[in-house]
């Protein structure tokens, strides 16, 4: 009898440790059972090179969201992000999104840069004034044809 307890007790416990690690997870991640924490809004680029399903989205470099979703429009030949922003987070209407790098090497992540507007983004808008990534590879090339002349 004494047996089946300590087993009982040995199961709960390693159960109980399973869901703290669960929990924790989600907590780390991000990721919740609802999107309720947060509203999708849209983009488009002419490129999106370096974006992914989880790139930041940040306000002042502050992050305030992620790319929840990135496909290819094959009629504009433009990518299309879906952007989940936290609802706390009040975007006026008139903003910009830039795909900015965190230096040479490291990644990059999408910036919102604020406009002035006293309306505000609701769940479903898209950004009307969006600039893709730039290549670092195409910009040295121009310059160096550039010294040339």
């Amino acid at each position: 009898m004494k047996e089946n307890k300590l087993e009982v007790f040995i199961g709960a416990f390693v159960l109980a440790v399973a869901l703290g690690f669960v929990v924790f997870i989600y907590q780390t991640t991000g990721l919740s059972v609802s999107n309720s924490r947060h509203y999708d809004l849209k983009a488009d680029f002419r490129s999106a090179d370096g974006i992914h399903v989880g790139t930041d989205v940040r306000l002042a470099g502050v992050k305030v969201g992620s790319v929840s979703n990135l496909d290819l429009n094959v009629e504009t030949y433009r990518a299309e992000a879906k952007l989940a922003i936290e609802n706390q987070i009040d975007i006026p209407d008139d903003s910009a999104l830039t795909v900015s790098s965190e230096g040479l090497l490291g990644g990059n992540f999408i910036e919102i840069i604020p406009g002035a507007s006293y309306e505000y983004m609701q769940p479903g808008d898209e950004f009307l004034d969006t600039q893709g990534s730039v290549s670092l590879i195409s910009l040295l090339l121009k310059f160096v044809s550039g010294s040339d002349n």
